[in-house]
């Protein structure tokens, strides 16, 4: 439940065919694209995994993209410039993971 003036995060993580070569660099690059094509994403970071615990399971890459509220995530999800960036990228996957959450504090 959302709290005013609360922020809606959006987190993805992609996890990369082995045989996804210079793919990779066209997701980033795409996925990179987003926030001045898409109006409703407020704020958006990324970053690729650095971390020692081994616990990734395979998972290489997180965006991080924050909304104002549910409706602007939604349009987000729907929006022309955010379903071709999955018809680009889809092929480079083995997995992706999506959590969205409120933040509290």
């Amino acid at each position: 439940m959302a709290k005013a003036n609360s922020l809606l995060r959006h987190v993805v993580l992609f996890a990369f065919k082995a045989d996804a070569g210079d793919g990779v660099r066209q997701v980033e690059e795409a996925f990179c694209r987003l926030p001045q094509l898409i109006p409703q994403i407020r704020s958006f970071e990324w970053g690729t995994d650095v971390s020692p615990e081994n616990l990734q399971q395979g998972f290489t890459h997180c965006f991080l993209l924050s909304f104002a509220s549910a409706e602007d995530r939604d349009a987000y999800l729907v929006h022309p410039h955010h379903q071709a960036f999955g018809k680009l990228a889809q092929p480079y996957f083995a997995k992706v993971l999506v959590v969205d959450y409120w933040v509290q504090g």
